[in-house]
């Protein structure tokens, strides 16, 4: 009658199929997670390669889940968004939503907050930041996180960047209060490249009682 052990040579060879099963198994799963990060393609910002550093408060804001502005009639759920690979500004998944950046602050923090929208969508479907340009100074923003605190902001301003013109200061504070800036593009539409010519941006601060 045989053995019904093992011979050491046999052994060798089993844990040498499970050494290899389990590092195939440890690449595809690290592939797996790079392959599911989201990549959204949109428009090259003039900031795109400006760091943008964000010191993280002792309480956190709530995740921004809608913004209001009364005066647009919009009322719009917040898509997440960052750089996509080739250092541009994600834009939302659709014409109707808005899109937040995540590398930045959330609203209500210290910093500027970003959100931008689409503009001029295509085949003429409206989209949410279509009349941005209505807004004036004085006007207010807002915009409610997952527990369902509302954060108020107040317009300062609008302003036209060219394509190219440094505009570092939509990302980069210059105080220490908390700010929401909203982009999206205006101008000409140039068919080759894709594109406006030009990004809006309206400059809001946070309203303190």
């Amino acid at each position: 009658m045989g053995s019904m052990g093992l011979s050491k040579t046999s052994l060798k060879r089993i844990l040498l199929v499970v050494a290899l099963v389990g590092f195939a198994f440890c690449l595809a799963f690290i592939l797996y997670i790079a392959l599911k990060k989201p990549t959204q393609s949109g428009w090259v910002p003039p900031t795109a390669n400006v760091t943008t550093v964000h010191k993280q408060e002792t309480v956190r804001a709530g995740l921004p889940v809608r913004l209001k502005i009364p005066k647009l009639n919009i009322d719009a759920g917040l898509d997440y968004v960052g750089l996509t690979p080739t250092g541009e500004l994600g834009v939302p998944k659709g014409p109707a939503s808005a899109g937040w950046y995540v590398l930045g602050p959330r609203p209500g923090e210290k910093g500027n907050a970003v959100i931008d929208g689409h503009f001029g969508y295509k085949d003429n479907i409206p989209a949410i930041f279509d009349n941005l340009h209505a807004l004036q100074k004085g006007d207010n923003l807002y915009v409610e996180d997952e527990k369902g605190k509302t954060v108020t902001f107040v317009v300062r301003e609008l302003r036209t960047y060219g394509q190219n013109e440094d505009a570092s200061s939509v990302f980069i504070p210059s105080d220490t209060k908390a700010h929401l800036n909203l982009i999206t593009c205006q101008g000409i539409w140039n068919s080759a490249q894709r594109s406006y010519s030009n990004r809006l941006v309206v400059f809001a601060d946070e309203e303190v009682e």
